[in-house]
């Protein structure tokens, strides 16, 4: 089992729930917002058991503040980050957390019934931080 610094994990956790964040509110409305957010956080459960333990720990995600600009620049670099984390330390579990962020912003964006093209941009841009 890889070991992460709590700064790591709070890096890797910004990263996650952010992507799942910026996808949900990619387009107004309240009810969507926590309708989406739940659809991608129930959608963590899919990861491996060393990720969801790693995505369940720490209490509340602490997602950037600010404009949504400054919110989006701050997830992205969580996210970029988060690759590098991986790269360095947990390269078995690089996959695995592309695969789960990615599957996660899927199923928040799809579950207020159309994919908007706000939220495939943002789907998109998280994916390039990614890198996929």
């Amino acid at each position: 089992m890889t070991t992460y610094t709590d700064e790591e994990r709070t890096t890797l956790r910004t990263a996650a729930f952010g992507a799942v964040f910026l996808v949900s509110h990619a387009e107004p409305g309240m009810f969507d917002a926590v309708k989406e957010s739940f659809a991608g956080s129930k959608a963590f459960a899919a990861a491996s058991p060393e990720l969801r333990d790693l995505l369940k720990s720490g209490g509340i995600p602490k997602i950037p503040g600010g404009s949504p600009t400054d919110i989006e620049s701050g997830v992205l670099k969580a996210v970029t980050d988060s690759t590098a984390i991986l790269e360095t330390k947990g390269q078995s579990e690089l996959d695995g957390f592309r695969t789960v962020v990615t599957s996660a912003m899927e199923a928040a964006a799809a579950a207020a019934d159309d994919v908007s093209p706000r939220e495939v941009a943002a789907i998109s841009k998280v994916k390039m931080a990614l890198g996929v």
